[in-house]
C-alpha cells in the first residue's frame, strides 16, 4: 500500500486529474504494485525552497511496505520517478527531491486494524 506525496510550489492548475492519475499509474508500475493500492496526495502552491532558490520545484515522498528498503531499490525507483516528474512537470532534475520511507505493516491502519492483520 504505497503512499505517494507530491509537494510543489507550482500552482494548483498545473495538477489536473489526468496528471494525478498518470502519477498513480507511474507509481504502480515503478513500485510493481496494483494501481488500486496506490495512494496519491498532491499539495500544490506550497512555499518551497530547494537548493536556496524558490524557483519552481517539487518534492516527492514515497512510503511503502517492502519495496523502498534498500539503496539499490531506491536507485532504480529514483531514476524512473525523476523521468516521470521532469517530463510531466517540466522541471529539471536539480529542482526535484525524492525521499523514500520504508514502512512496516503495523504502521498502516486500514478497516479498523493494521495491515499486519489483513
Amino acid at each position: 500500500m504505497p503512499f505517494i506525496e507530491l509537494e510543489s510550489n507550482l500552482p494548483a492548475n498545473r495538477f489536473s486529474e489526468d496528471l494525478i492519475n498518470k502519477l498513480c499509474c507511474a507509481a504502480a508500475t515503478i513500485l510493481d504494485k496494483p494501481k488500486e493500492r496506490i495512494n496519491v496526495t498532491v499539495k500544490a502552491g506550497q512555499l518551497m525552497m530547494v537548493g536556496g532558490s524558490m524557483t519552481p520545484c517539487a518534492q516527492l515522498v514515497v512510503s511503502s511496505i517492502g519495496v523502498v528498503g534498500t539503496a539499490e531499490q531506491n536507485k532504480q525507483h529514483s531514476a524512473k520517478f525523476f523521468e516521470f516528474l521532469t517530463q510531466e512537470l517540466g522541471l529539471t532534475a536539480d529542482r526535484i527531491l525524492i525521499r523514500f520511507y520504508p514502512v512496516e505493516k503495523w504502521q498502516i491502519g486500514k478497516n479498523g486494524t493494521v495491515m499486519t492483520f489483513l
